[in-house]
C-alpha cells in the first residue's frame, strides 16, 4: 500500500514539474514546415513554401507565432491553426495574423486554455495554413503539427 502511495506522489510531482516547465519557458514550441503539397483538400500553391514557429502557453492563454512564406501571392489574406488530421480540412480554432507583403507575420493572440492544452496533448490533430486570393482562398500552404 505504501509503494502505491509513494508512486502516486512521485507521479503527481512529475506532472506538476512538467506543467511548470512549460509555463516557465514561455510555453510549448512547435516548428512547422509549410508546403502547397500538404494543403487539403488541395490543391495548394505548388511553388509555395514556408515555416511557422508556434509557442503555446496554456498558463497565459496565449499562442505566439512567427510565420514566413515565399512563392505565394502576398500579402496573404488569412493564417490560422485548424483542427484536423493530415490530409483533411478542418475548422479554424486559432486565427493568426497573415503574412504581409514581405512574407512574414508575428505576434501573440489569446486562445482558450483548454484548447491550448488539447493542441499540446494531440498536436497531430492540428495544422497551420496560410490563405491567398484569388487562387488559394482555401489554403496556399499548410503544415501539420507533430510531437
Amino acid at each position: 500500500m505504501k509503494k502505491i502511495t509513494i508512486f502516486h506522489v512521485v507521479l503527481a510531482l512529475m506532472i506538476v514539474l512538467s506543467v511548470t516547465s512549460i509555463a516557465a519557458d514561455g510555453g510549448r514550441k512547435f516548428d512547422v514546415d509549410l508546403t502547397g503539397a500538404a494543403e487539403a483538400p488541395g490543391p495548394g500553391d505548388p511553388d509555395g513554401s514556408g515555416t511557422a514557429s508556434l509557442r503555446l502557453n496554456p498558463g497565459q492563454g496565449e499562442v505566439c507565432f512567427e510565420i514566413t512564406v515565399s512563392n505565394i501571392t502576398l500579402p496573404a489574406t488569412g493564417a490560422h491553426i485548424h483542427k484536423a488530421p493530415a490530409g483533411a480540412p478542418g475548422p479554424v480554432v486559432v486565427p493568426l495574423t497573415p503574412p504581409d507583403a514581405s512574407g512574414s507575420s508575428s505576434g501573440c493572440v489569446s486562445a482558450d486554455r483548454d484548447l491550448i492544452r488539447a493542441i499540446i496533448q494531440n498536436p497531430e490533430d492540428y495544422y497551420v495554413n496560410v490563405h491567398t486570393v484569388p487562387l488559394y482562398a482555401a489554403g496556399a500552404v499548410r503544415g501539420q503539427l507533430s510531437k
